[in-house]
Order: C-alpha cells, then sequence, then structure tokens
C-alpha cells in the first residue's frame, strides 16, 4: 500500500478474491490435510494472507471458521450429487451406479485424507460442536436421498437399505485411507447390487 494511501473498503475488485473466501480456501486446505486440531488459527492468518482482525471480523472464533469449513464441503458434496442426479433423472440404477462409482474416484484421488465429515466427528466428541453437527446432517441427508434412490428401485425396506449402503459409503472412506483402492469403485458397486438383490 502506497504511503498515506488508505486501506481499502467494501468488496474487492471483480475478479479479485474476498478476505472471507482467501481465509476459508486456506483453511478449508489446512483442516482436510492436516487436520482440524492441528491447525491453529496463526497458521491459517499466516498463510492466507489476511489479519487476524479481518479473520475475527468475519469469523467469531475457530469454533465458527470449523463450521464454515463444514458447511463449504457439505455444500460442494450437493452440488456434485445435483449435478449426477441430473444426468441420470430417468434412471435410478445408473444413479446409483454413478454416485457410488463418483465416490469412489475420489476415494481413489492421490490428496484424499478421508471423509471431512467423518473426519470432524473424529476430532470433535461433543454432539453439539457446531462443525460437528453440520457433519451429522450430511449424513443424514445422505441417507434419505439413498433411501429415496432405492425406492425407485422397488427395494421393500427403502429406509433400512440405504442405511445399509450408507454403512458401505462410510467403510469404502475408510478403508481408502489404509488400503489401496485400486477395487475400491468395483466392490463398493458389487456390495450395494448385493444389497438391492
Amino acid at each position: 500500500m502506497k504511503a498515506g494511501a488508505r486501506p481499502r473498503r467494501g468488496a474487492p475488485p471483480k475478479g479479485e478474491v474476498s478476505a472471507r473466501e482467501r481465509i476459508l480456501a486456506t483453511a478449508s486446505e489446512l483442516f482436510y490435510r492436516e487436520g482440524i486440531r492441528a491447525i491453529g488459527v496463526d497458521t491459517v492468518v499466516e498463510q492466507s494472507g489476511v489479519s487476524k482482525t479481518s479473520l475475527y471480523r468475519l469469523f467469531d472464533s475457530k469454533d465458527d471458521l470449523i463450521a464454515a469449513f463444514a458447511t463449504e464441503k457439505d455444500r460442494s458434496f450437493w452440488t456434485w450429487w445435483d449435478r449426477t442426479e441430473k444426468l441420470h433423472a430417468d434412471d435410478p440404477r445408473a444413479l446409483l451406479d454413478a454416485l457410488l462409482s463418483g465416490i469412489a474416484k475420489r476415494i481413489g484421488h492421490p490428496a484424499f485424507r478421508g471423509c471431512p465429515f467423518l473426519n470432524l466427528v473424529t476430532e470433535f466428541p461433543d454432539a453439539n460442536h457446531p462443525g460437528r453437527v453440520i457433519a451429522r446432517a450430511n449424513k443424514e441427508e445422505l441417507r434419505a436421498r439413498l433411501a429415496t434412490i432405492v425406492a425407485k428401485l422397488g427395494v421393500s425396506a427403502p429406509d433400512r437399505t440405504a442405511s445399509q449402503i450408507a454403512l458401505l459409503i462410510n467403510g469404502a472412506y475408510v478403508t481408502g485411507l489404509i488400503a489401496e483402492p485400486a477395487d475400491l469403485g468395483a466392490d463398493l458397486l458389487d456390495a450395494a447390487m448385493k444389497l438391492l438383490a
């Protein structure tokens, strides 16, 4: 900033990332890669290039930042799901295949560090932690959406089957951390189809 220049206020110029976006992007990357408890606010401030004052003006606390991180991960996941659903709107079997294959592909990505929601609930045992509340809602929504899909397939107990498929998905997220995920997609699809048989 030039000497005597006043700090810019208001929204950033078009195309420039806002302080909130920089903080959230930095926190999201660090929280996911290193773990939420391992990353302090000072690290987020340093790596985002935003002042600590700005961070606390935008987020009341680290818990508030964690909730924003969880909300963004939730939004991103459902955006992907909705896009996939639009591609297979008239074929629930193809939709389920595409969703499970997509989840297996995510698990196989080199930067995969586990399901962000499962990671969050592991780090924060308090059921009322704001991030954990969002994580729980994500998993409940997953089961509900799976139940809708399997009901369209004519399954007699769609809620139970959806819960079982959700267990398979969550198990795949964990397995992907400790084993080569090469056949994970095929195994996940095979197990889900056996539940539907």
